[in-house]
């Protein structure tokens, strides 16, 4: 059976929902976040802010900045998460094999509609997937007043790189056949684990291109740069990708942060803030029934450098009090707060079933 991979993503999707729902945003530069006079970031940019280079994670005074007639908009996610539930309800009529990764985007293993075609022949299956996808965008348009781009080949990767290149209102399929020639003219950073810092030391290297990559004998020349990627690199780079749709609803982690309005050290600010992040992450592990193995605290300073810090325990974590003890332990072990926070969090993972057992810091 000949293995087919569609990835859905929603175009712009918290920005093209307020469009959809107010008729004054449509066409105009719409940004969804936290208003310019006060500390926050951007969520979502619709087309026509992007247009002015504003990009989600970017402060909102950057973004006032560079789009001075941006509307700003603050974020609705119960409207979000509930179209978003809309959204996957649809794809599950096509196949019950989804990867949910975000409430925008999805993976859909879709080769059990193609088993008619013999697995030799993968560029036909490919092929015959497209009036599927064309469904897809087409049940979403007319259901949810929405538009999605939907990428189609043989993998993940490929999949996803091919819902990329038509956006908004997209459906692009690359063949396996022709994987390696669609790729070596594509920079080095469409491959999806290639930051920035990964791109510059690939391009230091004189590696452009990913048909440069392909061009370089084996992966070792590649560690000093990638380190324990290069070799799923150098897979990318001729457009293998062997992951499964992971069907799992299991949470994968759970955190939360606060932006503060101003910057600040002090003690007292931000032990509220950490009690309040611990009670919101505590009560939706206990709405899931979960425990945490994993505890991680985030800092991001006045010049937007950002730092993460976690420890392992032996037993879960469920409680408030527990969550809260561990990331002021990790504030004081790694003298995270040496100088005023823009921004704190905390993350949980490593979710597993809960145990009564007492927690025991480790040394």
């Amino acid at each position: 059976m000949p293995r087919v991979i569609m990835h859905m993503d929603m175009d712009a999707f918290f920005a093209s929902v307020e469009q959809r729902d107010n008729p004054a945003y449509r066409g105009r530069p719409l940004i969804v976040g936290s208003p310019p006079d006060q500390r926050g970031v951007v969520c979502a940019a619709s087309y026509e802010a992007r247009k002015f280079k504003v990009r989600s994670a970017m402060p909102s005074r950057t973004a006032a900045r560079l789009c001075p007639e941006g509307i700003f908009v603050r974020p609705r996610m119960d409207v979000y998460r509930a179209e978003s539930a809309r959204i996957m309800a649809i794809l599950q009529e096509f196949t019950p094999l989804i990867e949910r990764v975000s409430v925008d985007e999805a993976y859909l293993d879709v080769s059990a509609h193609f088993t008619e075609i013999p697995a030799a022949d993968l560029d036909a299956a490919i092929e015959a997937a497209r009036p599927m996808a064309a469904e897809i965008k087409r049940r979403i348009r007319s259901e949810i007043q929405l538009t999605a781009s939907v990428g189609i080949s043989s993998n993940k990767f490929l999949a996803k790189l091919a819902s990329d290149l038509e956006k908004p209102d997209g459906l692009t399929a690359i063949k396996d056949s022709e994987k390696i020639a669609f790729l070596r003219p594509l920079p080095v950073s469409a491959i999806h684990g290639v930051g920035p810092v990964t791109a510059q030391g690939l391009q230091a290297l004189g590696l452009m291109t990913i048909g440069d990559l392909q061009d370089t004998p084996g992966a070792q020349s590649l560690e000093s740069v990638a380190g324990s990627f290069a070799t799923r690199l150098r897979e990318r780079a001729f457009g293998n990708d062997d992951r499964p749709v992971d069907v799992s609803d299991e949470r994968k982690s759970i955190s939360a942060e606060n932006t503060f309005l101003t910057d600040t050290d002090s003690r007292p600010i931000l032990r509220t803030a950490l009690k309040e992040m611990a009670l919101d992450v505590s009560q939706t592990l206990a709405k899931h029934g979960l425990g945490a193995l994993t505890v991680q605290v985030k800092v991001r300073y006045s010049d937007f450098t950002t730092l993460t810090r976690q420890l392992r325990v032996e037993e879960p974590v469920t409680t408030e009090r527990d969550i809260y003890r561990l990331a002021c332990f990790l504030l004081a072990r790694h003298r995270l707060v040496t100088s005023p926070l823009r921004l704190i969090g905390i993350g949980l993972s490593t979710l597993v079933d809960p145990l009564q057992k007492q927690l025991r810091l480790p040394i």
